[in-house]
């Protein structure tokens, strides 16, 4: 772990950069003073209503349709332990370290709110599983979205009891002996702990954080792909006017345009309107409409994840007056409905790419090399690669359908709408993933016709530096060869990238 910064977990200035430093980098986190003296305070109301008798939902009572049944005191520890034994049912592949710790660090900012009723030393535990990396092994399938990410957080939290499997140095082993070569040794759960441990949505917010930030990067990437696309068929800048996109003031057209227009800067290879032809095709004119449009849902999103975050999303909530109050904070609709629009914000930034790509290589439109061969007929260049791109979208057109319109009710009907919120997020993710995969391949297809056009000295500066950077993973094709691991590396690239995203307008 890196000693150069600790994050100080305070349930309220949680920001998806912090996480993604903790998660990438290791930074260490803790829990704040403030924070640590409200878990308190809200552990001790917990306790004195059980001192008083009362009778409290998930504390001394069953859960779900179960919650009208009294639990006697002796059984209350008993309790917390079966809740996570029975709802640790995940199904699927593990999700990713990254995705696990994102989820370590947001449920651990949830309960430094001080609302959970958590006590001090179960919360210390989860942070120190973070900081000497154990890292649970919590199965991607198996929540449906409300009374929290039920059992992925139940593969979380029940490594803290010593049980489940985590990964410790690369070694999957239990929990119990990931703890102990850690140096660490497992809790004994209270009333309420348990339920406090696992009632949340950041299985769903974990995969939407790291999703948004790889969205992000491709967003920018997208706009470089059709940067370098619009020289590599001597695009018209006029469409990208900042007076005319006034008339339309949708910011985040303009932000694009700007954008674009920064980046062509200098360029020989771009035309003016009437030079060549009067107008460009749609894929290439309308690039502030639509790109800036997928900008607008993300905007969404950023603001829905940055609420979430920061939010406690427990049941029942420990109010600082003392009350105990069992409401809804669990259901994941507002993350639910933010995943569905990244789906189709991120979708479409490929969907234009694909089009942009089949002018590329098509020669009836680009009037450039049939598929970009250097000996077309013979050779067939980049034919296949936009079947490829066109599989890809065609994916993505129905993994983009919305997950939160379906509903399918759960114990006995007591949770009887939920959100899916969670498939939507891990849907998002692939569809991310599957767009950067298409933007690498208009990447390509541009360095390709560039070349071909033997135009390198006449892009501008910035098109020409980021071209360096693509031409070092995939260099020009001087005949056909399989380019499949290169599209593939320039596509992390992308996701990971960031020297567009620092170049903010």
């Amino acid at each position: 772990m890196s000693k150069e910064m600790v994050v100080h977990l305070d349930g309220e200035s949680l920001d998806r950069q912090l996480i993604e430093r903790i998660v990438f980098n290791e930074v260490e986190v803790d829990i704040s003073d403030y924070a640590l003296k409200r878990v308190r305070e809200s552990r001790e109301r917990i306790e004195k209503q059980l001192r008083d008798g009362k009778v409290i939902y998930g504390v001394n009572t069953g859960f779900g349709k179960l919650s009208d049944i009294q639990i006697e005191e002796d059984d209350i520890a008993k309790l917390q332990l079966n809740l996570l034994r029975a709802d640790a049912v995940g199904v699927g592949e593990p999700l990713s370290k990254p995705i696990v710790r994102a989820m370590m660090i947001l449920r651990a900012n949830a309960l430094a709110k001080g609302f959970s009723g958590i006590k001090e030393d179960t919360l210390q535990l989860l942070v120190q599983m973070i900081n000497k990396g154990v890292h649970p092994v919590v199965p991607c399938k198996g929540s449906v979205g409300a009374s929290g990410d039920l059992a992925p957080l139940a593969h979380v939290a029940i490594v803290l009891i010593g049980e489940g499997r985590a990964e410790y140095e690369g070694e999957i082993l239990t929990g119990g002996e990931a703890l102990r070569l850690a140096g660490l040794e497992p809790v004994t759960l209270q009333a309420k702990e348990g339920l406090a441990l696992i009632n949340g949505t950041q299985a769903m917010t974990a995969v939407g954080v790291i999703g948004f930030n790889e969205a992000e990067r491709i967003g920018y990437a997208a706009d470089m792909s059709a940067s370098l696309t619009m020289e590599a068929l001597q695009g018209i800048i006029t469409a990208f006017d900042s007076e005319l996109l006034a008339v339309r003031p949708h910011k985040e057209l303009e932000v694009v345009a700007s954008r674009i227009r920064n980046w062509l800067e200098g360029s020989q290879r771009v035309t003016s309107q009437g030079q060549i032809r009067m107008q460009d095709a749609y894929s290439i004119r309308c690039i502030p409409q639509v790109h800036g449009a997928s900008w607008q849902a993300l905007q969404y999103v950023e603001d829905r994840l940055s609420v979430e975050m920061n939010s406690a999303t427990d049941n029942p909530i420990i109010l600082e007056n003392g009350e105990i109050i069992s409401g809804g904070h669990f259901h994941g609709q507002p993350i639910a409905l933010a995943m569905d629009f990244m789906k189709v914000g991120a979708a479409e930034l490929a969907n234009i790419s694909e089009r942009r790509i089949e002018r590329l290589v098509n020669p009836q439109l680009s009037g450039l090399s049939p598929f970009l061969a250097t000996d077309p007929g013979l050779e067939c260049g980049l034919m296949v690669a936009q079947y490829a791109a066109a599989a890809l979208v065609s994916e993505n057109k129905v993994l983009a359908h919305p997950a939160s319109v379906d509903s399918i009710p759960t114990s006995a009907n007591q949770e009887d709408h939920v959100s899916m919120g969670t498939i939507g997020s891990r849907q998002a993710r692939e569809i991310i993933h599957n767009s950067a995969r298409v933007i690498a391949i208009e990447l390509i297809c541009a360095s390709q016709a560039i070349h071909l056009e033997q135009a390198e000295n006449e892009l501008a500066p910035a098109t020409s530096a980021y071209l360096e950077k693509v031409r070092k993973i995939c260099p020009p094709l001087l005949a056909d060869r399989d380019i499949s691991e290169q599209i593939e590396e320039l596509a992390q690239f992308l996701l990971r990238d960031d020297t567009l995203t620092q170049q903010k307008l």
